[in-house]
């Protein structure tokens, strides 16, 4: 079973019905206990990083994610919920879940923020994700802020700004 965490602050639907769309089974569950539990866990996100951190310490659920990334169980964060993956935010300022290194950086330059639009993504590396797909394609993105991976060899797929930012 998929568990997809409900922390108060997701886009949890959309992916609930994404999982199924595919033939997948899923539950949305706040519950550490069923977190633990789960064979793959999602962690979604639309918000604040440190709004979203403080619920996520406050339930327990950062700690049942912390054990399941420990135990080696698949962990997708998507939006909000893969930039909690990282620990350093400057939104908020906070610190995320620290599972990957590298950092929450607010996007700059010249260009309009959000950055909103059809970006082409581009596949950097294997990904275990997406069946070792090479090929680039397109995604609708709405982004104030990137993820800065540290190495930078650890960030498959990524898209293009001015600079990469995923």
């Amino acid at each position: 079973m998929i568990a997809i965490i409900d922390y108060g602050a997701g886009n949890l639907r959309s992916i609930l019905r994404a999982i199924e769309s595919e033939g997948g089974q899923a539950t949305i569950t706040g519950n550490p206990d069923e977190i633990i539990r789960a064979d793959r866990v999602v962690l979604p996100g639309v918000g604040n990083a440190k709004a979203a951190m403080e619920q996520l310490i406050s339930t327990g659920i950062a700690d049942a994610v912390k054990e399941q990334a420990e135990r080696g169980t698949p962990l997708l964060g998507v939006c909000l919920g893969m930039q909690l993956l990282f620990g350093e935010q400057e939104e908020g300022p906070t610190t995320g879940l620290s599972l990957i290194p590298g950092k929450g950086v607010k996007l700059s330059g010249d260009h309009k923020i959000p950055h909103m639009g059809w970006n082409t993504v581009r596949f950097t590396d294997h990904s275990l994700l997406l069946d070792d797909r090479r090929a680039p394609t397109t995604s609708f993105t709405v982004m104030w802020w990137y993820r800065m991976i540290r190495p930078p060899s650890l960030a498959s797929p990524n898209t293009v700004r001015s600079s990469p930012v995923w």
